[in-house]
């Protein structure tokens, strides 16, 4: 399998998930919009749950659904992501298991990532995830020289301003937007404050 890619949106989104609920596992879903030479190149994520994180027919549902968005927005989910109620705690549960073994069965090149939440404050040096691929019907951990996130510093950054605002607080994951429905799980605004903080730097997300 080739390198995995991953940008500045889906990295801070997954961040502020995290931090909106630091007593509790999260999960959710890995996006990607294109595809370069074999690499997998994470473009977005879609926060899912942050309670009953095993609980299957919720699960389903919000896969069904993101699935049919990814249809319309020309995208598609490529892994998946978690984040353990323990800090010190990244190994994958047998329900991230799971659930990255159904996205796998849709896209052959499908990344479990654990957000390592010991390591996951403003100032560490280096993005605080572990990234697993399957091999040989197992997932393994991948080659961390694999892994790939252009500029890591100005991403840390704005992920720390978007938390220092308490802009993590309005961050809606599928949870959430089945407690209100009219809440908007896509998180578009949120979105858009990235790219606000991302464009000076980069001229791109």
């Amino acid at each position: 399998m080739g390198e995995v890619e991953l940008s500045c949106q889906a990295y801070v989104k997954m961040y502020l998930h995290s931090a909106l609920f630091p007593r509790c596992s999260v999960n959710g879903l890995l996006l990607s919009s294109a595809t370069t030479g074999g690499a997998v190149c994470v473009t977005d994520c879609v926060p899912l749950l942050h309670s009953h994180l095993s609980l299957a027919p919720i699960t389903q549902l919000a896969l069904t659904q993101v699935d049919v968005w990814c249809s319309q927005t020309q995208q598609r989910i490529v892994g998946y992501y978690q984040a353990n109620a323990c800090a010190s705690d990244s190994s994958p549960t047998p329900c991230a298991l799971k659930i990255a073994d159904k996205i796998s069965e849709q896209f052959d090149g499908a990344v479990l990532l654990m957000l390592d939440g010991s390591k996951m404050s403003a100032d560490y040096r280096v993005p605080p995830i572990v990234v697993y691929e399957r091999k040989d019907s197992r997932w393994t951990l991948k080659d961390k020289h694999t892994i790939m996130m252009r500029q890591w510093e100005e991403t840390r950054a704005v992920a720390s301003q978007l938390l220092d605002s308490g802009d993590h607080m309005t961050l809606v994951d599928f949870d959430s937007h089945l407690d209100d429905i009219t809440r908007d799980w896509t998180n578009q605004k949120l979105n858009g404050k990235i790219t606000e903080l991302t464009c000076p730097v980069n001229g791109t997300i």
